[in-house]
């Protein structure tokens, strides 16, 4: 009875003249749709197929893009899908020549920063040094019509629900890309040094995380101040470049699951992960605690024998 409802349904789909579907009903679709409806008949699979959509679809999910991608249908799927497993691939740790980096920050569905930056890789500085991408400039920051509420948690609230981020890292020579964004932020806490507000974005990987973090500040109106990538161990250090890409490697050549899951994995991932950060810390100042013991013990047991030493050869 099914079969033949579906099959009724694409009986008639197929009645409808193609130009309509194309202009009037395909391109009001979002990408995960346009994918649900190129599966359901050979003849919409042939429309749902056109590069014009896809390229038009990603153009408006993430507007930093529009220049990149060759494939759009590929682009968006490697793009809007989230990681399930990271590559084990033999060849991971070639760098390619070049990362490019595509983000764009929303806030309640409207754009405030979109950027590209494209990061050397084979210079002897970037695979040394701590991996830090930054798409805002130390001297400059990013007007936009967030407004800093009453209460610090009003603030913090808001950003949780309505702050939105990708970060695409492409790379240009495997003609490959992930989406290292959480979506919505893992967390926002404001500094009660500076004031500024954090929210930090996440995708774990293994025993690293990607995280990115986004710096808002103003008394009133807020700026975007800092937008930036780095690959942090649960030890808290940075990994340097050419580990970091290594990571992002894997990334971009893992399994992936359905982008849908994003904002939920992403939070679930990132608890673990801080969970057993907190366990690696405490235990970490377990060891310290026990080693400062046994020196301090040491060290008496030493001054005692030295005080005896000089009694006994009075």
């Amino acid at each position: 009875m099914a079969g033949s409802s579906s099959s009724t349904v694409t009986d008639l789909i197929s009645t409808v003249h193609q130009d309509i579907i194309e202009t009037h009903i395909l391109t009001r679709l979002d990408g995960p749709t346009l994918a649900s409806v190129s599966c359901a008949s050979t003849h919409l699979h042939k429309l749902a197929s056109s590069d014009h959509l896809w390229s038009k679809i990603c153009r408006s999910t993430w507007p930093s893009t529009t220049t990149i991608s060759d494939d759009s249908r590929s682009f968006f799927s490697d793009v809007y899908s989230v990681l399930d497993t990271a590559g084990t691939d033999s060849d991971l740790d070639r760098p390619f020549p070049e990362l490019i980096s595509a983000v764009d920050l929303h806030y309640r569905g409207e754009l405030i920063l979109s950027r590209v930056v494209k990061t050397e890789t084979t210079t002897a500085w970037f695979r040394t040094s701590p991996l830090r991408i930054d798409m805002v400039d130390s001297k400059d920051s990013v007007e936009t019509p967030i407004k800093r509420g009453r209460w610090t948690e009003d603030t913090c609230r808001d950003l949780e629900q309505d702050l939105t981020l990708s970060w695409i890292v492409i790379d240009p020579i495997g003609k490959r890309a992930a989406n290292l964004s959480s979506h919505r932020p893992v967390s926002v806490q404001r500094s009660w040094i500076s004031g500024e507000v954090e929210a930090k974005f996440a995708t774990v990987v293994g025993s690293v995380e990607c995280v990115i973090t986004v710096v808002t500040c103003g008394e009133e109106e807020m700026h975007v101040k800092e937008v930036s990538l780095k690959v942090e161990e649960m030890e808290g250090t940075c990994l340097n470049g050419k580990d970091s890409l290594v990571i992002l490697r894997s990334v971009i050549e893992g399994t992936r699951g359905n982008g849908r899951r994003r904002e939920v994995e992403s939070k679930r991932r990132h608890e673990e992960f801080m969970e057993k950060k907190r366990e690696v810390k405490e235990k970490k100042m377990r060891v310290e605690l026990v080693f400062d013991i046994l020196t301090v013990a040491v060290g008496v047991l030493g001054f005692g024998t030295l005080v005896g030493f000089c009694l006994w050869s009075r």
